[in-house]
């Protein structure tokens, strides 16, 4: 996408020097913007190869409302095994592996204060606000509102987790007008080099999975940007990344289970996808290009 390689240009190129919580240091800039148009392709980078599987396992993870990295793990995907180990959790005074309340539990229960359980029964049993089953239910009975968000941002709980939300707060645009939909992620701090991308690739998925279980078309995917930032440790794999001619887009067919009419309503449906589920075709990429993430 070359899109998001202008982006990388702009920070490489003029983010200013930045200190931060890893002690790694960044360039950095703040409040910029990132579109793009659903109907061109599946926005999937191509100057390096990004793991849908693993996008949507953790997509999958959050929509369920688990915080056990177990979960995760058992799809093989480690992300998240950094922020959950003994040292982390006992911070908090957890066990090793429950990560607290990140955004499984903020999308899925917010506003419960006491230690999250998680009952591997989706929708049932869960206290606080299941922002998902209401976004849900608001979008097929008043598309129209201008309320359709969820958030990912809780004051008191972000002091309760080794990585507060990155993406704190997405909003979902229905136009009635030819039944499509947009969906707009505000970001208060992303990693250009190694998070942006999944992230893109995550939140459109996310709109490809709303759009299928409630009947509408994607449009327009928008990222809004507080602090983005690249680690000074990547900036010659950025250089090299920038070097790379970026091929044409994906496209991404989005199938439902076989099961899901036997499951029930449009929550349940989204959380019946699996991977098989998906259908990448035409996705031409350059080779992976290693990184170290900052904890």
């Amino acid at each position: 996408m070359q899109s998001y390689l202008e982006l990388l240009k702009d920070v490489l190129w003029t983010g200013e020097k930045h200190e931060d919580r890893t002690g790694v240091g960044t360039l950095s800039v703040f409040g910029r913007q990132w579109r793009h148009d659903m109907q061109s392709g599946f926005p999937l980078l191509t100057t390096k190869k990004i793991p849908l599987r693993w996008v949507f396992e953790e997509l999958r993870w959050f929509l369920s409302g688990s915080t056990d990295v177990q979960d995760l793990q058992e799809e093989m995907v480690d992300i998240w095994d950094e922020w959950a180990t003994e040292e982390q959790c006992q911070r908090f005074g957890r066990e090793p592996g429950d990560l607290g309340p990140v955004y499984g539990h903020l999308w899925r229960s917010f506003g419960e204060m006491e230690p999250f359980d998680v009952s591997r029964q989706p929708g049932c049993g869960y206290k606080g606000v299941d922002q998902i089953a209401q976004l849900l239910n608001d979008i097929e009975t008043n598309p129209n509102s201008r309320r359709l968000i969820v958030s990912g941002w809780h004051p008191f709980q972000q002091t309760r987790v080794a990585l507060p939300p990155c993406h704190t707060l997405w909003q979902i645009k229905c136009h009635e007008s030819d039944k499509s939909m947009s969906l707009h992620l505000y970001a208060r701090s992303i990693d250009i080099f190694l998070g942006l991308p999944f992230n893109i690739a995550s939140y459109g998925l996310l709109l490809e999975m709303l759009c299928k279980v409630t009947g509408y078309k994607s449009r327009e995917l928008v990222i809004s940007f507080g602090d983005l930032h690249l680690y000074s440790n990547h900036v010659e794999q950025a250089k090299l990344q920038l070097s790379r001619k970026p091929y044409d887009l994906p496209t991404l067919q989005v199938h439902e289970s076989f099961t899901v009419e036997q499951m029930g309503g449009t929550l349940q449906r989204l959380l019946d996808f699996r991977w098989g589920c998906f259908q990448l075709s035409n996705y031409n990429y350059h080779p992976s290009i290693k990184a170290d993430v900052a904890i």
